[in-house]
């Protein structure tokens, strides 16, 4: 057992009152506070000075998925509702593929009072067409749901823009709104997929765009499709025991190419993008050795970076994806990560972080613990302290 599986949950933990949990957002997003931690001191900004304190050709990267509309209400006879939330895409796998469907698709979900739905099918009466579910199978807490419509000129896509519900955050404790629709997606969202924001990008506006380009900062986007398991506290005492969730990446082969020329450089929008950029590390890695790996074989396991004995400099592994795209004629590596990062991983691409406050005992929180060491309490205690807004819709930081 690694050092990392023994960690204990527990010296994770703080005290987070209700009312420091933003419920909703500022009406600008730029304005939100900045907690500055650099050269283990701390002082605060707002969210539009941001440009102040990143150096001249600086490289940022961003998550660009765009949240879904992930969950239906469906109403049995007995007047129960049951609510089916949309994880992932399962036939077709494939998200892009998943959402053009015009009759029928099966989709990973979430059961909401599942004991009341054993079997048999639902139906739910909608303005254009009929749409059914049934239950294929179940895999514990999660089910394989079959959807079915009687529209054709409707896609999957259609079917959850007009009659799903925006998944907000369960800590909120209200129903979503309809500003959710704008405020809980960021402004540069574009690849559909996700049942929860990157919520370090909603503070970003063009007005912080125009400030950062003013000084040569570059921008490169990639896709990480976040997933309902971002929301889980770690339940289990030590992390050995905590199943780390997988989460489907996409990283076009030109932000490899740049990540490469901005080596030292490299700030990172959200924990989701820092989970995708090191976890290119350890794929380089496998690479290495592996070089004609099926594309399946790709996928980084939580424990990779612990129990992985070879290391090898960023640029080779960075070049060995290169090479592997060009040999498989691909423009774009798609596959998945379960990659945990917690104190004693050791980063490997990511210089900075743009990051939200995050919830006690979570796998995000030990992201932080990770990058910062110990001062993590210190700088949570500053945030609470100062009246920071904590969690999706609260207040940010710049970790260097």
């Amino acid at each position: 057992m690694n050092p990392v599986q023994n960690i204990n949950i527990d010296e994770f933990n703080y005290n987070l009152p209700d009312e420091q949990i933003a419920k909703f957002p500022l009406s600008q997003r730029d304005k939100s506070k900045l907690l500055i931690y650099k050269n283990n001191t701390i002082s605060e900004k707002i969210f539009q000075e941001l440009h102040e304190m990143i150096p001249e050709n600086a490289l940022f990267v961003f998550n660009n998925t765009k949240v879904i509309q992930a969950r239906m209400i469906f109403q049995k006879e007995t007047g129960a509702q049951i609510e089916v939330f949309c994880l992932e895409p399962r036939v077709p796998a494939d998200y892009a593929q998943a959402f053009i469907q015009n009759q029928s698709c099966t989709w990973l979900c979430l059961i909401g009072n599942s004991k009341r739905w054993k079997t048999g099918k639902l139906t739910k009466e909608i303005a254009d067409a009929k749409c059914t579910v049934e239950k294929i199978e179940s895999y514990g807490e999660t089910h394989l749901i079959k959807f079915e419509w009687d529209n054709p000129n409707l896609s999957f896509a259609d079917i959850l823009e007009n009659y799903g519900e925006l998944p907000i955050p369960p800590y909120l404790n209200r129903k979503t709104e309809s500003s959710d629709k704008e405020t809980y997606q960021t402004v540069y969202s574009k690849i559909k997929g996700s049942v929860a924001a990157p919520t370090a990008g909603l503070h970003f506006t063009e007005k912080v765009f125009d400030s950062l380009k003013k000084k040569q900062i570059e921008f490169e986007e990639l896709t990480l499709h976040v997933g309902a398991g971002t929301f889980k506290p770690v339940k289990s005492e030590t992390l050995a025991e905590h199943e780390m969730h997988t989460e489907c990446i996409s990283v076009k082969k030109t932000t490899i190419e740049k990540l490469i020329q901005k080596k030292g450089q490299i700030f990172a929008v959200g924990t989701t993008s820092v989970r995708t950029l090191e976890s290119l590390y350890y794929i380089g890695v496998y690479l290495e050795k592996n070089p004609d790996a099926k594309l399946e074989e790709l996928i980084v396991n939580q424990w990779t970076p612990y129990s992985s004995k070879e290391e090898i400099d960023v640029e080779i592994a960075l070049r060995n994806i290169l090479n592997y795209l060009e040999k498989q004629h691909l423009e774009t590596l798609t596959t998945h990560t379960q990659i945990l990062i917690a104190p004693g991983y050791t980063f490997k691409i990511v210089n900075g972080i743009i990051t939200n406050f995050h919830q006690p005992k979570s796998t995000l929180l030990l992201l932080i613990s990770a990058f910062v060491g110990e001062n993590w309490k210190q700088i949570y205690d500053y945030a609470l302290k100062n009246d920071f807004r904590f969690l999706s819709y609260g207040d940010s930081s710049l970790l260097m």
